[in-house]
């Protein structure tokens, strides 16, 4: 009877398994080789920056804060980057900002009336000239 509550699972989704770990182990050591190729590498372009400064275009510091974003703040101090974690992570900021700010789109003070309905009220005001204001706005 206790037998029976304990079934093995079968043989095939063993040997599933053991595939997907080791190609799991696999993809992660690959991924792991690449960012310490790329450690290396940003390593070495430091030295040759030295205290240069970079000049960073728009597109370049938007492309390295959406990264940046994605690896978060702990893991870019771990890292060494060029730039430092608070500033990618500002310029995330920024760009954030700068996709709900709606300034652009509002132009100052109130719309002009349209050309037509100008001319309707010059045109109700010359053939009533006693009309008033209020009985023009009535009118329209």
């Amino acid at each position: 009877m206790l037998s029976a509550a304990i079934q093995r699972p079968p043989l095939m989704n063993l040997y599933l398994q053991v595939v997907l770990f080791a190609l799991a182990g696999w993809v992660n050591r690959h991924q792991q080789a690449v960012i310490e190729y790329l450690q290396a590498e940003n390593q070495s372009l430091r030295e040759q920056l030295g205290k240069k400064r970079i000049r960073w275009t728009d597109v370049k510091r938007r492309r390295l804060a959406e990264k940046a974003k994605a690896v978060g703040r702990s893991a870019l101090a771990a890292l060494g980057t060029i730039v430092t974690p608070d500033t990618l992570l500002r310029w995330y900021r920024n760009l954030v900002a700068a996709k709900y700010d709606g300034s652009k789109k509002r132009g100052p003070g109130r719309p002009r009336t349209k050309q037509d309905i100008t001319e309707i009220i010059v045109q109700l005001a010359r053939e009533n000239p006693t009309w008033g204001y209020t009985r023009l706005r009535g009118a329209l």
